[in-house]
């Protein structure tokens, strides 16, 4: 038996999030579920339209298009081992004939990875290329960041947040409203904990380095995509101009965007966030890339990430260690209820998380998802077709 199910997934947020590209109070995810011959697997993806263009409503229709019975019918015509072998070397949109933009490879090709996981007996972490060497010592808990959204005022944050290994704050739209929360943080962290501010793409190339200098002497270390995406000569400028390390990430989306930035030499490292990215294949590309490079990387997350999404986030962090910073999301404190069982941790007396135990991305649906359930397809019913409401 063969089957598939689409969740189109909006969790209301229990706080919300703002920063200067967009402010959420619900998960906007779709999740979907795999079944082979009484296997499962899960993935997810979250679309971001200024991120990559995509929303939840492309990358459905894109999944509709998606010749399934060919999907289920290569997953059948090799073994699983055969299948992660061919996935690492060609990838999952020449694997399996289909592409599409990042989300919508996400998408499929994290359930299928899950679906193979369990089938081999693999966790997460073991699916990821370049992560066999690193496996024995890949199992200590990780540090995690915490970050100062628009939402909450540094005093609450200093004193709920802790314990701080790495801070991000997003800027506002004050310079010195943000120089105050930069000089608070310094003051109250001492040296030892670096300090990022994201812009999120929010700076012009006229103010950039004065507003930059500004939060340097204040203490932050680095800066998040500063300028409009892929402004590649202005953030060369910026970098050369006030020394400060700057992180890219909505400019890079892919491969071909990283060698653009190291080329152009627009940044020090990159934020790779597995659905932005394309999946946790070609995350994992980016991340062996920027290290070949001399760059550092975060292992990053959408906000709001619901399920499958968060633990394959986690997986590349710990199948390639050694990142500037990890983020592990909020999902612990945005969601009461979560629409996976069991739902991802974080050690909030650490700010640390650790491996998932289990195989795949160790997670299953909870029964509160069929409220999310929008359409299904099977062996016996190719065609995508709506899921009656629950």
């Amino acid at each position: 038996m063969s089957e598939a199910r689409l969740y189109r997934v909006a969790l209301p947020m229990r706080i919300g999030f703002d920063h200067p590209a967009a402010k959420r109070s619900t998960s906007d995810s779709l999740v979907l579920r795999l079944e082979l011959d009484g296997l499962t697997g899960l993935g997810e993806c979250a679309p971001r339209a200024y991120v990559t263009g995509e929303t939840t409503d492309s990358v459905t229709e894109a999944l509709r298009r998606v010749p399934m019975d060919g999907l289920f019918a290569r997953l059948r015509a090799l073994s699983a081992r055969d299948l992660l072998d061919r996935l690492h070397e060609d990838g999952f949109a020449r694997t399996f004939g289909i592409d599409g933009g990042n989300n919508l490879l996400c998408l499929l090709e994290s359930a299928v990875l899950d679906l193979v996981g369990h089938q081999l007996g693999l966790s997460a972490r073991q699916l990821i290329p370049g992560a066999a060497q690193e496996q024995a010592g890949g199992t200590a808990p990780l540090a995690v960041s915490q970050v100062l959204d628009l939402s909450i005022d540094v005093e609450e944050f200093l004193a709920t947040r802790g314990p701080f290994h790495f801070v991000k704050i997003k800027a506002s739209d004050d310079v010195e409203r943000d120089a105050r929360t930069v000089t608070a943080l310094r003051e109250r962290l001492g040296a030892g904990v670096p300090i990022m501010v994201d812009a999120n793409m929010s700076w012009s190339a006229e103010t950039a380095v004065r507003t930059v200098r500004r939060l340097q002497d204040c203490g932050m270390d680095h800066v998040e995509e500063p300028l409009a995406k892929r402004s590649w000569e202005g953030l060369r400028t910026l970098r050369r101009e006030t020394g400060v390390s700057v992180l890219l990430d909505e400019s890079v989306c892919g491969i071909d965007d990283l060698r653009t930035a190291i080329a152009a030499e627009a940044c020090d490292a990159v934020n790779v966030r597995v659905a932005k990215n394309g999946g946790l294949l070609r995350s994992a590309e980016l991340v062996e890339h920027a290290r070949a490079s001399g760059l550092g990387f975060q292992v990053g997350v959408q906000v709001a990430e619901t399920g499958p999404l968060i633990n394959a986030g986690r997986a590349l962090a710990f199948a390639h260690p050694g990142a500037l910073t990890v983020e592990a999301g909020q999902s612990d404190r945005f969601f009461p209820q979560m629409i996976v069982t069991p739902a991802p941790a974080v050690d909030r007396r650490a700010n640390t998380i650790a491996p998932a135990e289990g195989t795949g991305f160790a997670m299953a649906l909870h029964a509160s998802a069929e409220r999310w359930a929008v359409l299904a397809c099977s062996q016996e019913r190719a065609d995508w077709h709506a899921v009656p409401a629950v």
